[in-house]
């Protein structure tokens, strides 16, 4: 029987399990999602608490967070933003007020079923720092999965760790990883490439799909860009080098297209063939110049936010103990 050792900044009687759920505009959800949840997490035995943290939601969210708090005050906690920061943000709030050794994070649309976090829990156990989930059979249209195909390839060559889903939001962090990442405060950041940045082993598990049965997806394929080029421009500088070199490139090409032209006209005279091949290649020359331009300012964009030190989120009301919870 091995025996748990709590870190020295957490109260002795905090939970072992902290499960953090991000909300926005899940009304249809909520009530089942509560009622699945505490049933999962009464049948680990262990002690726990389950994190709702209200993205500034528009609906009844907020009303049906505060009667599960009130159904079960022992163990659900919520948190009511200001308005709509985004999920990551709400998650890094969850981050901030929990107290347990083992971190849960799970969507709260209903489409991976609560009733894997032992599953996780127990990989999590096996002497790894971060495991996450793959949904292997996942239920969405193919609109949505070759997207997230290559963000997932991309964010896999980026951060060196191969896994099949970063998409995934059902994953179980050690306190040790969570705490390394509450002390980052960069304005955007992506939480699973975070996390395996402060974890020396990592795992991934298959979990179940299902199809969302009520609300509407928060992700447009717009924002599943936005999420890409976020994640590229924060965690590495390969998009600049990448334009670099093909300036590099380009510049090599045009000065051998040039010569080409000088010497043509030595001996061939001059001539107006191909001039609308000359166009041609200039609006490709003038795209990529946009094309980095706007590179260039996403990075300068970044600086820009970093340096203005605007808080990630501000939070109106809590439910439930605050602590180890500050508003940043």
């Amino acid at each position: 029987m091995t025996t748990q050792v709590m870190p020295l900044n957490v109260p002795s009687s905090a939970p072992y399990i902290s499960v953090i759920i991000p909300v926005f505009n899940e009304e249809e959800n909520l009530e089942e999602l509560g009622e699945r949840l505490v049933r999962t997490l009464d049948g680990m035995n262990r002690a726990y608490e389950i994190i709702l943290v209200d993205d500034g939601s528009s609906d009844r969210s907020w009303e049906l967070l505060t009667q599960l708090h009130q159904q079960h005050p022992q163990v659900i906690r919520a948190l009511q933003f200001h308005r709509n920061f985004g999920q990551h943000q709400a998650i890094f709030a969850g981050f901030q007020a929990a107290r347990g050794q083992v971190m849960v994070t799970l969507d709260a649309d209903l489409q991976n079923p609560p009733e894997e976090i032992p599953r996780l829990v127990a990989k999590l156990e096996e002497g790894f720092d971060t495991v996450g989930g793959w949904r292997e059979n996942r239920q969405d249209s193919i609109f949505r999965k070759f997207p997230s195909f290559l963000i997932n390839q991309v964010m896999s060559r980026v951060t060196g760790v191969k896994l099949r889903d970063y998409g995934c939001m059902l994953r179980a962090y050690r306190r040790e990883v969570i705490d390394s990442i509450n002390q980052c405060h960069e304005s955007s950041s992506f939480i699973p490439a975070l996390a395996n940045l402060f974890s020396r082993k990592v795992a991934e598990i298959p979990v179940g799909h299902a199809e969302r049965g009520r609300g509407q997806s928060k992700y447009s394929l717009l924002k599943l860009l936005r999420l890409n080029v976020d994640f590229m421009t924060g965690f590495s500088n390969f998009p600049i080098h990448l334009v670099g070199v093909l300036g590099i490139c380009i510049a090599l090409l045009g000065v051998a297209f040039g010569a080409f032209l000088f010497l043509r006209r030595l001996f061939v005279g001059p001539e107006v063939e191909g001039v609308f091949t000359l166009f041609a290649i200039l609006f490709v020359f003038v795209g990529l110049n946009t094309f980095a331009l706007a590179l260039v300012g996403e990075y300068v964009g970044r600086i820009y936010r970093e340096v203005r030190g605007r808080p990630r989120f501000v939070i109106r009301q809590t439910l439930g103990p605050e602590t180890s919870l500050t508003k940043n």
